[in-house]
């Protein structure tokens, strides 16, 4: 999940909450590839450790455990520059956050106490973020060349309706053949297949039947959310 973080009235930064990664995600285990794919494009990494070992775990493994399947997906990745928090500091130790902090200083990080229940140490956090942020080059991402899908043969006709579910199907081959040919997460394919169904008239008929922000469409085997 993506967001606008604000730091003070114009300073911002976009953050990306990637939940649940587990042992394993390197090889696909749960959605490790889908999250991990999101990760590389983070210039910093803010990394959230219960430091409390309130669930009988040690913080030190699984920073340790993350950090080994973050590598296994990157080197790259694994060598981004990171920021530890320390959650749930509130209930933890002075011992236990001692001792964290030493293993993670002596790694050439910073640690960050915060408590996402008492709220300790959350109101600074997004600026010590944007202030390391603002020292950091942009990440060098491979893209590959776009090659704009060939939908050979045929015109462009094309029927809609309304279903009795309130959602839309559209009845359209050549624009099934563009889904199958495209890749939906990638923005210049997104931006053709918007093209083509507002060049050709999709759009407008959907609209003329009713179509309203959010509602859901299908094309084939495709099905997705419209969002004007």
């Amino acid at each position: 999940m993506l967001g606008v973080v604000r730091v003070g009235e114009e300073a911002s930064f976009v953050a990306a909450d990637i939940p649940g990664l587990i042992e394993g995600a390197a090889e696909g285990v749960g959605l490790g590839h889908d999250f991990l794919r999101h990760v590389e494009r983070c210039r910093l990494l803010l990394h959230v450790v219960d430091v409390s070992g309130s669930e009988g775990r040690d913080p030190k493994q699984d920073f340790e455990k993350i950090n080994e399947e973050l590598a296994r997906f990157s080197p790259a990745l694994a060598a981004r520059p990171q920021i530890v928090a320390a959650n749930k500091c509130d209930i933890a130790s002075e011992e236990q956050i001692e001792a964290f902090r030493a293993f993670i200083e002596e790694k050439g990080l910073r640690l960050v106490l915060v408590s996402a229940a008492t709220g300790k140490g959350i109101d600074k956090l997004p600026g010590i973020i944007y202030e390391q942020l603002r020292e950091l080059p942009p990440v060098e991402i491979f893209t590959p060349d776009y090659i704009k899908p060939v939908v050979s043969g045929g015109g462009r006709e094309f029927t809609a309706q309304k279903e009795e579910d309130g959602s839309f199907t559209v009845t359209a081959p050549w624009l099934e053949r563009i889904l199958e040919g495209s890749n939906m997460d990638d923005y210049e394919s997104l931006q053709y297949f918007q093209t083509q169904i507002s060049q050709y008239g999709v759009l407008d008929k959907l609209k003329e039947l009713g179509m309203q922000d959010g509602d859901t469409v299908r094309i084939g085997e495709f099905e997705f959310d419209y969002i004007f």
